[in-house]
């Protein structure tokens, strides 16, 4: 990985070290797990959830999300999808329909900065 790809990540919100540490160093499945990211179907599922007004499903996502983001050291999308989940799980439709207008430019940007298209962030 180099230098020009490690700051591309870090100024996505990723913290590449943390990530590395978690997979024993091993730059080619970081890489092979971030390019997995935009493919994943959560996001899609976690929009399209909200709009149908299907808390538990979303609440579902949010918390797979989360879960990913954290284990890939995406630390702004992390915290983001941890404070929906929480909403969620209280039931507060609003704040977690609010905190999309966060999550959406950080999750579209983070994809674009792993080099994927972002499913369904548009």
């Amino acid at each position: 990985m180099t230098q020009e790809r490690r700051a591309e990540l870090t100024a996505a919100g990723i913290d590449v070290e943390a990530a590395l540490e978690r997979l024993l160093g091993s730059e080619a499945l970081l890489e092979r797990l971030l390019g997995k990211f935009p493919e994943d179907g959560n996001y899609q599922a976690l929009r399209s959830a909200l709009e149908t007004g299907d808390l538990e499903r979303a609440a579902d996502a949010a918390h797979t999300l989360k879960g990913v983001c954290g284990n890939l050291s995406m630390t702004a999308l992390y915290g983001l999808f941890s404070r929906q989940t929480e909403a969620l799980r209280r039931g507060d439709a609003a704040a977690a329909g609010t905190l999309m207008e966060q999550i959406a430019p950080a999750y579209e940007a983070m994809c674009r900065a792993i080099g994927g298209q972002g499913d369904g962030a548009r």
